[in-house]
């Protein structure tokens, strides 16, 4: 992305903060894994949305007042010994051009600036990313400011900031759908390498090495997201990540995969046998889920609440399974369609967005995820797309990878 994305996301933020107040958004720390290991590190995306830097224990700070706003990053001051150990750190000026953020400090001055602001009577309500889950057992940096701020400074209002951002990221610009189209290339990339070398025999972590191998030939050293590569009966695990199956000749390989360009996340489906010859129930279902996908891709336009997608795949499925003879009632949906078919890409493979209760408008970019499991005869897979709404209809960014069974089958006989 160009710098002035980032400087437009937080003009955009803060035309929607009020005035006399202060919004402040952390990277992010590495966690510790064990003994003097970390996990390797993973920036907040709203604070990479708003400042495109990635180093750890970098602090942005805007303030509003009277109409005007200013800003400043704290980063982390050069350091030659850590800095020898754990790489080079980020210096103002690369900060800068990055993010187009003017103002800096050494991140070890954040704590007296901020008090100096708090106590300024310039502010009045304090801006935080708060994002709890459910089950959550770490406190986010915001968390423990906001617990502070009760405790020190209970007359400043906190206010969450996640809202505006989620309704900042349901729409993409250009140079989002730009780096959306060519994380799809690459997606494609890695999904023709593992149909290519399929075979009965290969272990799950051998297509994951087919498909990380791709990858890392146009440049991504890592997936959008854990890979999610199964046969057999791993398939009817949703969120498989355990890549120690072996394909045996019949099984169908299951793969739920997406690439990373520009901080743009795909999430593509492909399900193929591992020998390259669908049998006639597997064509069966396979078909089901094509043609409910061909009619969501044709079907889709600006206007449309976005509850209606699941549910309108959820029973245009249903009338392929019944016409095909798997399900004779409606309410039985459920023993072969095990998940939602539709969720928000971007920053994040399931996007940070406002889209539960939203109308479909241009610029969305969600998945349309198809997925049928039919425990009985052993076969589960999942036809997932990448569909941007544009102002008349919508487009399929994933419409090059292999998603019929003639195509696949050509594909996987070289």
């Amino acid at each position: 992305m160009e710098s002035k994305f980032y400087k437009e996301n937080r003009e955009a933020l803060m035309n929607q903060v009020e005035d006399q107040s202060a919004a402040i958004f952390f990277s992010g720390r590495a966690i510790r894994k064990s003994s003097d290991e970390d996990y390797g590190f993973f920036a907040n995306r709203n604070f990479v949305y708003l400042t495109g830097v990635e180093q750890k224990e970098t602090i942005l700070v805007m303030e509003k007042d009277g109409g005007s706003v200013r800003e400043k990053l704290y980063i982390l001051p050069p350091d030659a010994m850590e800095e020898r150990w754990t790489g080079r750190r980020i210096k103002p000026e690369e900060a800068e051009s990055v993010s187009e953020v003017h103002s800096f400090s050494s991140v070890g001055e954040f704590e007296q600036d901020l008090k100096e602001l708090l106590s300024s009577g310039r502010i009045r309500n304090l801006y935080l990313d708060i994002d709890r889950m459910k089950g959550q057992c770490i406190d986010s940096q915001a968390d423990q400011l906001a617990a502070w701020m009760l405790k020190e400074y209970p007359n400043i209002q906190i206010r969450n900031a996640l809202p505006i951002l989620k309704e900042l990221r349901l729409i993409k610009k250009p140079c989002e759908i730009k780096a959306l189209e060519k994380a799809e290339e690459i997606t494609k990339a890695g999904i023709i390498a593992m149909m290519q070398h399929s075979k009965p025999g290969m272990y799950e972590y051998q297509y994951k090495a087919e498909f990380d191998y791709a990858l890392a030939q146009h440049g991504v050293l890592q997936p959008g997201f854990p890979s999610i590569i199964s046969a057999g009966k791993n398939n009817f695990c949703i969120h498989y990540y355990s890549y120690s199956g072996q394909a045996m000749d019949g099984d169908i390989i299951l793969n739920d995969v997406g690439a990373v360009w520009d901080h743009e996340i795909t999430d593509v489906s492909r399900g193929w046998p591992c020998n390259g010859k669908f049998t006639e129930r597997q064509k069966l279902l396979f078909e089901c889920q094509y043609r409910t996908s061909e009619y969501m891709f044709q079907m889709l336009k600006p206007g449309i609440p976005m509850r209606e997608v699941d549910a309108t795949i959820r029973r245009y499925n249903f009338e392929q399974l019944k016409e095909a003879g798997v399900c004779k009632n409606y309410e039985d949906i459920g023993t072969y369609m095990w998940h939602g078919g539709a969720h928000h890409i971007g920053f994040d493979v399931h996007d940070m967005v406002n889209a539960r209760d939203a109308i479909i408008r241009p610029g969305m970019v969600f998945c349309i995820d198809i997925g049928i499991y039919h425990e009985e005869w052993g076969i589960g897979f999942r036809l997932e797309d990448n569909c941007l709404i544009t102002e008349d209809g919508c487009r399929n960014l994933s419409k090059d990878i292999p998603r019929t069974v003639e195509d696949i089958e050509t594909v996987m006989r070289g």
